[in-house]
């Protein structure tokens, strides 16, 4: 696969942008570095005027941007997303830099589709949006002023992928990884499981299902690995109404 189908597999995903000049820059910083996949989850503003301007010579990422209406519709067919965030919540999700990431984002874009995920730019990603993503990208900046505008934040971590694809040879995955509606459709199952073997409750789950997604996210499921945990999933749930 060649530089341009690599970086293909490399999408740009926006939730809930609020302001149209956002959007005009996010997608002229991503053309600038070689990335054309814009995703557009539920957006709050137009592909207007002001966003055409701001785009410049890039308006064809806006024409050509997916819209979605969830976070998981943009995320389905990926094998890898990384929520850009200043921001560490409890449980956090392995966290790196640009930088670091940029090798083995790489590396999944060479057979699959990968995405970097942008929240609102009031209020970011919420909990729940950044558990549904594999890992947090946290941009070094000023730890006395640490807001990006969205531009810059699209801009620094596609700079990072273009240096590294320019300098690194890269090689295949030695695995498939599964996707993400694949891991989604797993937790689905293993949580109605869990609660159907009695051992998670329903009305008091406290934090099982979130330790166990962070847990899948540090392994890096396989295809494989995912049939190989639904059929435990099935054989426990089996066991339980033959007991």
């Amino acid at each position: 696969m060649n530089d341009t189908s690599t970086l293909d597999n490399i999408r740009v995903v926006l939730v809930e942008t609020s302001h149209p000049g956002n959007l005009g820059a996010a997608a002229r910083a991503m053309k600038v570095m070689g990335l054309t996949r814009l995703h557009l989850v539920n957006p709050k503003c137009e592909i207007d005027a002001e966003a055409r301007a701001r785009a410049s010579g890039a308006v064809d990422v806006l024409d050509n941007a997916t819209l979605c209406v969830s976070l998981d519709e943009a995320l389905a067919d990926t094998m890898l997303s990384a929520a850009c965030t200043s921001r560490r919540r409890d449980l956090p999700h392995p966290a790196h830099t640009p930088r670091r990431a940029a090798p083995e984002l790489l590396r999944l874009a060479r057979a699959a589709p990968v995405a970097i995920v942008y929240g609102s730019e009031t209020f970011g990603l919420s909990n729940e949006q950044l558990g549904k993503c594999t890992w947090l990208l946290n941009i070094p900046t000023n730890p006395d002023y640490a807001s990006l505008n969205l531009g810059a934040a699209v801009q620094a971590v596609a700079y990072e992928l273009r240096c590294t694809l320019d300098d690194s040879p890269l090689d295949l995955p030695e695995f498939v990884p599964a996707s993400h509606a694949e891991v989604e459709g797993l937790l689905a199952a293993m949580e109605s499981t869990l609660v159907d073997i009695g051992f998670l409750d329903p009305k008091q789950p406290k934090r099982l299902m979130p330790r166990l997604r962070r847990f899948f996210a540090r392994a890096g499921l396989e295809k494989e690995e995912v049939a190989i945990w639904r059929g435990i999933v099935n054989a426990a749930r089996g066991g339980r109404r033959q007991g």
